[in-house]
Parts: C-alpha cells; sequence; structure tokens
C-alpha cells in the first residue's frame, strides 16, 4: 500500500511539473517538421497484446549486443513515451479510447512493436529469443483477433522526434482519470498535515 500511495504521489507531482511545459504542446504525430523514425500505428485491439510483453521486448532490446543508432532511438521513444504516458497507470489508458492517456498509449505501444521488429532485423548475435517473442506475440494477436478491434488512434502512425503528450484539458472529462487524479490530491494533502503538524513553532 506504501508503494502503491509513494507511486500516486509521484504521478501527481510528474504531472503538475509537466502540464505547464506541455500545454502548448501539439500532442500528436502529424507533425510536418517532425524528422526521425517513423513508427507505424498500431490498432486497439494490438495494444493490450503488446502491453503485455512489453518488459520482455525491453529485456531483449537491453540485452542486445551489438545496438545500432535505430535500435537505441526506438528504445529511447519507448521510454520516454512509457514515462510521459505516466508508465499506463491511470485506469483506462489501454482500454478506454476516451481516456486523455490512450493517445500516448498507442505511441509507446506502437515504439514497442517497432522495436522488436527492428530486433528481428539485426544482423549478429543469437535471434532465437527475438523470433520466440516475436512469434509468441503474432499468435496472442492472432487469437484474440486483435488487429479487427479499431478506434480513433488505431490508425495515427508515430515518430521518434514527436513526444505525445496526455490530453491534459481532458481529464476533467474522463471521471476515472478525474477520479484518480483526486484522489492523488488528496494523498498529496494527507501527506503534508503530518509535516505542517512537527514544525517546531517559531
Amino acid at each position: 500500500m506504501r508503494a502503491y500511495r509513494a507511486g500516486l504521489v509521484g504521478m501527481l507531482i510528474f504531472a503538475a511539473a509537466t502540464l505547464p511545459a506541455w500545454a502548448h504542446h501539439v500532442a500528436s504525430g502529424r507533425s510536418a517538421d517532425a524528422v526521425g523514425i517513423s513508427i507505424p500505428s498500431l490498432s486497439h485491439g494490438q495494444m493490450q497484446v503488446i502491453a503485455d510483453n512489453l518488459q520482455a521486448i525491453q529485456d531483449l532490446a537491453a540485452r542486445q549486443d551489438p545496438t545500432d543508432l535505430t535500435m537505441r532511438r526506438l528504445q529511447d521513444f519507448v521510454n520516454l513515451q512509457h514515462f510521459a504516458c505516466l508508465w499506463g497507470m491511470v485506469p483506462g489508458t489501454l482500454a478506454d479510447e476516451a481516456s486523455p492517456f490512450n493517445e500516448c498509449a498507442h505511441s509507446y505501444l506502437a515504439g514497442a512493436q517497432a522495436l522488436l521488429l527492428h530486433l528481428r532485423q539485426m544482423p549478429g548475435g543469437d535471434r532465437s529469443e527475438v523470433d520466440a517473442l516475436a512469434k509468441k506475440i503474432e499468435l496472442e494477436m492472432l487469437s484474440e483477433d486483435a488487429a479487427l478491434v479499431l478506434c480513433r488512434f488505431s490508425d495515427e502512425p508515430f515518430n521518434t522526434n514527436v513526444v505525445i503528450a496526455p490530453r491534459w484539458s481532458e481529464i476533467p472529462l474522463h471521471p476515472p482519470s478525474l477520479a484518480t487524479f483526486a484522489a492523488l490530491a488528496v494523498l498529496v494533502g494527507g501527506a503534508a498535515l503530518p509535516m505542517r503538524r512537527a514544525r517546531p513553532a517559531l
């Protein structure tokens, strides 16, 4: 419980710190000025399958030797977007198309899929682990008919040079997200009270 509360408090601090910086950011992969690695779109149904295998993909990339620039840029993109999307911890991030965090979840999971596909194509080393994971994911997607489940972000490509921020202005219109941040505010306020009481009188 203590770790969960710490995680929630960390999320609120992150949101408060990044909101001003991202309030004017175009949270879209459609920037005409972007020059980076193009990342194909990911259907809504494929998201959960990639999310279930995200750690395995990242672990494979971390063990890759040798590396190349494309792999490292895709790794950085996935890590940054996962962080920007508050690690997928806000309820509804993956499953709810209306979530203010759904588009940014599409971005880091699409990046993870692109990373896995790139690992399969890289020369050198033992490809057996990469091939096995890729085939596992393919079978899971087929069994779930994942590619057939679409949403408004399913046809959106991404780019490693474009950060997709959560749609902060839509949080008040999405009850699960609003409830999460309201709970965070209560936790932060509750944590601050003992500190105030502990201050010695001047």
